[in-house]
């Protein structure tokens, strides 16, 4: 079926009649989707027995997961100071850094050892040790699968952002809940499939290219929401100047439109661009009564808002930076996640600091890391602890994914005394829920944190994305859309599945 997007759709369609297969060839690859292959396979044959059960809902695997949500810190957080503790780290803190190789560092972060800044101490049954700065994760590890031996292939901000985001270091490619939309279809007819929440002050590196659909169908890309705003959701409903439109004459415009579309794909009967505009148009429709009631916490009782750090409307803050404010704003988009993922959004992306203005508010700290990861990362985990509590309580962390990422990591040597450069050579993500096996820590880094610890052992976002799509009933190597005579797929031409991340 269109190509070779999904293997196990030959079993489905080569029961499908001639006409079906035309009419699926005119409407191009706005529905090459696992959701048509679930609706393919109903329509077979039911005493065939060529189709395996675990086919018939259009999944490669028995799925552990339904959904993700994504945590994104843009900037580059420290492992060092946050997740990955070196005690030989704070035995040679202040003496020259010998790493005993060439290093090519960013900028000219290659000063002395430098000991986290904030002192760690272990939690759970597992015993993990965190930063007290993100303390607020400690009842949550035995939940919680670290990576420690994550690898990038650039420091720069750019192309490293977009090969955690979309599985490439070039623009031009999906972003990952952009794959998982296209892969899963909706479970919400209301709702986009795949959300964006960005930091409320502004994008991280790429922009809007980290959510496109690139060359896959537009319906799957990432929608922008930003809660808290006014208008969480642009141009959803008229503009004010627009008061002389009526119900009447609105009904009577998108008759109008729906008859000039019919006539355009007449025409144009291959072409699958109109098929996703007007689908985006028909969704923005059905959203202007569904996104508001997902997006309005003020019903929720007043523990929840605490338990995200959540403060009253309309509160002020000072100008500099504050872990009050950074808990308001983070602990705000991860509610407003939790309550678009049980409304059947499938891919949530959550953004953390996207401030270039100094003091900066995002987690490039080759300043001063005090200053800039502090307040962020008593934010972050307060958020990501509530909505890990949250979901687990309402009994949705069964099925949904918690994933945290960042670009790359921070060097154990000092920049400038008081912050770290970047260091793409290893890093730290970690996964919860939907299948994932709480309470370990996979692929340790060496006793620097500079490198992993086995070198020829190592740990890239092909491999966590191929796990994560393994989880959620999808073999990574089967969802591809031809595109440029090529077969593409999120994970490129690389990935493994992590067998020890697995419950």
């Amino acid at each position: 079926m269109m190509g070779r997007r999904l293997s196990l759709c030959e079993n489905s369609t080569r029961f499908a009649t001639d006409s079906r297969r035309e009419f699926l060839g005119r409407l191009g690859g706005g529905f090459g989707t696992l959701a048509l292959a679930s609706l393919l396979a109903q329509e077979t044959n039911a005493d065939d027995g060529a189709v395996h059960a675990s086919q018939r809902n259009g999944l490669h695997f028995p799925p552990r997961a339904k959904r993700v949500v994504q945590l994104f810190m843009a900037g580059a957080a420290s492992h060092l100071d946050l997740f990955d503790f070196k005690p030989e780290l704070v035995r040679r803190h202040g003496e020259p850094a010998d790493f005993g190789e060439h290093v090519e560092a960013f900028q000219d972060g290659l000063g002395p050892w430098k000991k986290p800044v904030w002192e760690f101490q272990p939690y759970g049954e597992c015993g993990k040790l965190l930063s007290e700065v993100v303390a607020d994760l400690g009842p949550c590890v035995d939940d919680i699968a670290f990576i420690h031996n994550m690898v990038g292939k650039s420091g720069v901000h750019s192309t490293a952002t977009l090969l955690q985001a979309t599985g490439f270091s070039l623009p031009g490619f999906p972003g990952m809940g952009c794959w998982i939309s296209y892969g899963l279809g909706t479970e919400n007819e209301n709702l986009p499939t795949f959300v964006v929440l960005p930091d409320h002050r502004g994008f991280p590196s790429n922009g809007v290219k980290n959510w496109d659909a690139a060359f896959l169908p537009s319906e799957h890309s990432g929608t922008m929401v930003f809660p808290g705003r006014p208008n969480p959701i642009s141009d959803l409903h008229p503009h004010p100047a627009g008061r002389f439109v009526t119900r009447d004459s609105d009904a009577a415009a998108h008759r109008m439109l729906a008859e000039l579309n019919r006539q355009h794909a007449a025409v144009h009967p291959l072409d699958s661009r109109l098929e996703s505009r007007i689908k985006t148009y028909e969704l923005a429709a059905r959203m202007q009564l569904a996104a508001p009631e997902a997006l309005d916490i003020t019903g929720e009782p007043q523990y929840i808002l605490d338990m995200y750090g959540i403060q009253p409307e309309g509160t002020e803050w000072p100008t500099e930076i504050n872990a009050a404010e950074e808990r308001d704003c983070f602990g705000r988009k991860c509610l407003v996640a939790r309550r678009l993922l049980e409304r059947g959004v499938r891919f949530v992306q959550v953004w953390s600091g996207n401030d270039n203005s100094f003091p900066r508010r995002n987690w490039d700290s080759h300043e001063d890391l005090e200053q800039d990861h502090g307040p962020l990362a008593l934010g972050m985990s307060r958020g990501a602890a509530a909505l890990i509590r949250d979901l687990k309580q309402r009994g949705l962390l069964e099925d949904t994914i918690v994933f945290w990422t960042t670009e790359f990591g921070r060097m154990p040597s000092t920049q400038g005394g008081k912050g770290r450069d970047h260091n793409p050579f290893v890093f730290t993500n970690w996964l919860c829920g939907g299948g994932v096996k709480g309470g370990i820590s996979y692929g340790p880094s060496d006793e620097w944190g500079y490198k992993p610890l086995d070198r020829n052992h190592f740990t890239q976002v092909y491999d966590v994305h191929a796990t994560i799509l393994r989880l959620l009933g999808i073999d990574h190597t089967q969802l591809t859309f031809r595109h440029n005579g090529i077969d593409r797929r999120l994970t490129d031409v690389h990935g493994h599945l992590i067998p020890e991340l697995l419950s």
